[in-house]
């Protein structure tokens, strides 16, 4: 079986979005008073919705929306930029599409910021739809925007691209099976733990599984 549709997470998978994320969750804790957490504790909060993340360090749940919003309200006009595509990213889309393959994109981040990032770096013109969360919190988790997108696409054999143990368990729990990428914020052997079909090293070695039947 090969795959006639390609997911791909966006924060950690495609671009290395990090530093502006990073850089509004220490906004974040700055505005509400509390001991910023250092850099690599706060790589957390690369993947997974906002408001998992800030409940694990323990903001009070009746204060997460004004979280929220004083994470965007760095990271709206400025951290979306702090943010670079991952080397090789353009030329493994580049020969995707030669193969014929359909790309989508499938992300936690919020739809209006992933074409941002996606136009601001020309990548959005490999892509054939791009599903993201939405501002008012009707769809938040990874396996909310996977179920969008595959209603919308009616692939026969999907699989979703992604850099964290939240991609993994979200196209699980989507039904579909996940490829893992080892360059991003996650965790290599917890992916692989929790039921990747494998762990891709580089970009050729990704281009290799997308493209070869399906070995499991």
């Amino acid at each position: 079986m090969s795959y006639d549709a390609i997911l791909f997470d966006l924060d950690g998978t495609l671009t290395d979005s990090g530093p502006g994320i990073l850089n509004a969750a220490e906004y974040t804790f700055r505005k509400f008073g509390m001991a910023v957490p250092d850099r690599q504790a706060l790589r957390v909060f690369v993947g997974p919705p906002l408001e998992m993340t800030f409940r694990k360090f323990g903001i009070p749940e009746n204060r997460i929306p004004e979280a929220i919003r004083d994470f965007r309200e760095y990271y709206t006009p400025k951290g979306v930029l702090e943010n670079t595509p991952y080397p090789g990213i353009g030329d493994l889309l580049a020969r995707l599409r030669q193969r014929g393959k359909k790309l989508y994109v499938a992300t936690s981040k919020v739809e209006d910021m992933a074409h941002v990032v996606l136009n601001r770096f020309d990548l959005m013109k490999y892509f054939d739809g791009v599903t993201g969360s939405t501002p008012d919190g009707s769809r938040v988790t990874k396996v909310d925007v996977i179920n969008v997108m595959l209603q919308e696409i009616h692939a026969k054999s999907p699989v979703l691209v992604g850099d964290t143990i939240f991609d993994v368990e979200g196209a699980a729990a989507a039904g579909i099976p996940c490829i893992g990428v080892s360059w991003g914020y996650g965790n290599r052997e917890q992916m692989l733990s929790a039921g990747a079909v494998c762990a891709a090293d580089t970009m050729d070695e990704l281009f290799s599984v997308l493209t070869t039947e399906d070995k499991r």
